[in-house]
């Protein structure tokens, strides 16, 4: 389990951050800025704000936030659960690891995002409220709900497919930049045997699904027919007016049954691991780059057409394993190549 690093304004710069060992690569401990949230007696949930954010730099690597509704990267996911839960994310909302979502590096908080496990084909959607993962080699860092459905909760890490969904990103950003409730995220009821991930944006809540029981009752009036109860006298006070309906509700939603949230299932596709020292428009280039790495490995430089420009890519690998990738990632990066990263492809 790897856990997310960010930077909360709200509590002030950032004085140091501290590394410790996870159970599948390198893990940051608990963030400054939780700490300092809990010490001033943050015990409501705060509402959260959409959130784009400036660069920012972690362990010497610059991080660039920004609105890309037309992104689509495969790698590595990761995931984090309980060391953090009920503490704050990176938009200021309350980390909850039975939710459906994720933390990223750089795209705009809340959005939401399509995350296929390439190695079982399964898929689903959840929001990303947080910043994250900056463990080397991860893309996504996902709730422990969201990797269980997932199938990842297990193994720690998969290999992954992310993709925004554009319009409904999109409905959320203008939504809570102009002052309006966000969308809801609606994962529709299905019966045991559906896997599907719903999100319909601005719908309405479906109604809970009961059982009714029939039951013959005795003529009002008659000797059998209970006495009426009483009626309770209707409180008066605002303040208890208020209390009794916020009592009211809490039952009402507590007596609903919970929608258990399912994944599609895609086909499966073989895919690879490698590692990209980095992507170039210039042949030149890369082959410079791809001979400055030979002490760490042969390189191999690969072209490839993404979206609409013609890339050179230096990279090393097929691997069999994410920890061998990880191990050929640490050697690149220390070579003086940061933004190296571990890449699925077919």
């Amino acid at each position: 389990m790897m856990r997310t690093m960010w930077r909360l304004p709200l509590f002030g710069t950032l004085a140091a951050l501290l590394w410790l060992p996870g159970c599948t690569s390198l893990n940051f401990g608990s963030h400054l800025a939780k700490t300092v949230g809990e010490k001033a007696g943050l015990t409501s949930a705060p509402k959260g704000y959409y959130k784009i954010g400036e660069p920012y730099q972690i362990n010497g690597i610059w991080y660039y936030p920004k609105v890309d509704y037309q992104y689509d990267e495969t790698g590595i996911a990761s995931w984090y659960g309980e060391a953090f839960h009920a503490k704050l994310t990176a938009n200021g909302e309350i980390y909850d690891m039975n939710d459906l979502t994720a933390a990223h590096r750089t795209l705009p908080m809340p959005s939401l995002v399509r995350v296929t496990n390439l190695e079982n084909g399964r898929s689903m959607v959840v929001r990303i409220n947080d910043r994250g993962p900056f463990a080397a080699g991860r893309i996504i860092d996902l709730s422990r709900r969201s990797a269980q459905l997932l199938g990842i909760e297990r193994a720690g890490t998969a290999k992954v497919r992310v993709q925004i969904l554009p319009e409904e990103s999109r409905n959320i950003a203008e939504a809570l930049t102009q002052g309006r409730p966000e969308p809801a995220m609606v994962v529709a009821a299905s019966d045991a045997a559906t896997d599907t991930v719903q999100v319909r944006p601005d719908a309405p809540n479906a109604s809970p699904r009961a059982s009714v029981a029939v039951q013959a009752l005795p003529v009002p009036g008659s000797a059998a027919a209970p006495a009426p109860p009483p009626v309770a006298a209707q409180p008066t006070a605002p303040g208890v007016v208020l209390e009794v309906a916020k009592a009211t509700a809490e039952r009402q939603v507590a007596a609903l049954q919970p929608v258990q949230p399912v994944v599609t299932t895609v086909p499966v596709v073989p895919t690879e691991i490698y590692v990209q020292a980095g992507a170039f428009a210039n042949v030149n280039n890369a082959v410079r780059v791809s001979a400055a790495l030979q002490p760490v490995g042969r390189a191999i430089v690969a072209p490839r057409q993404i979206r609409d420009q013609l890339l050179y890519r230096v990279r090393f690998g097929p691997f069999s394993s994410v920890e061998e990738a990880d191990r050929t990632l640490a050697r690149v990066i220390q070579a003086g190549y940061p933004d190296a990263r571990v890449i699925v492809d077919q």
